[in-house]
């Protein structure tokens, strides 16, 4: 499946099938995601895999998504990432030595977003290539922008200053939908 076909028959599944996914798969859609661009090269990206039935438990016990679907998923993915990763510049470095930045870094502060706005870039583009990704193996996602994102936090352990856009929900899909309405190019 080339990258456009991918696009096209990417849809939101919401209804899963009780399979597994293979974890040579799941390592598939992990590469896919960190072989994503991201600003100064920061790779700020974390996943986190829920796949086990007592953790989906412990969330929903929790309240965490307000759509029970999401707990039946076969796999949850959490992108979260620390936006203090930017702050150093390390990942500048070779665009100064390839002449693409300033010597002097300080000259591009005044151009730079905050990081908690640039970490939610970096890690969309890490999931869309994730997710493309899951189509052309074969696999339904959804976005779920719909958490409480302090009790997820706080039940997996991720540090208080990450910071959490989405969770994406993996499986084989157990519902083909039509694609929604687009608006024309015009």
């Amino acid at each position: 499946m080339d990258v456009k076909r991918a696009i096209s028959e990417r849809r939101s599944i919401r209804k899963y099938q009780p399979t597994e996914i293979p974890e040579e798969v799941i390592r598939e859609l992990l590469d896919a995601a960190r072989l994503a661009p991201s600003a100064c090269n920061v790779q700020p990206t974390k996943c986190i895999l829920i796949q086990s039935q007592k953790t989906k438990e412990e969330l929903k016990k929790a309240g965490v998504f307000p759509q029970d679907w999401v707990y039946k998923a076969p796999l949850i993915i959490v992108y979260c990432g620390n936006p203090t990763d930017y702050v150093s510049f390390k990942g500048a470095k070779y665009q100064q030595e390839e002449g693409t930045l300033p010597k002097n870094i300080l000259e591009v502060q005044p151009f730079m977003q905050r990081p908690e706005k640039r970490i939610f870039k970096d890690l969309s583009i890490a999931s869309a290539f994730m997710v493309l990704r899951a189509t052309e193996l074969g696999l339904g996602t959804c976005y779920i922008g719909l958490i409480d994102r302090e009790k997820i936090k706080k039940k997996l352990s991720i540090p208080f200053h990450y910071k959490i856009p989405f969770v994406i929900t993996v499986g084989f899909s157990a519902e083909n939908p039509k694609q929604r309405k687009k608006r024309n190019l015009n």
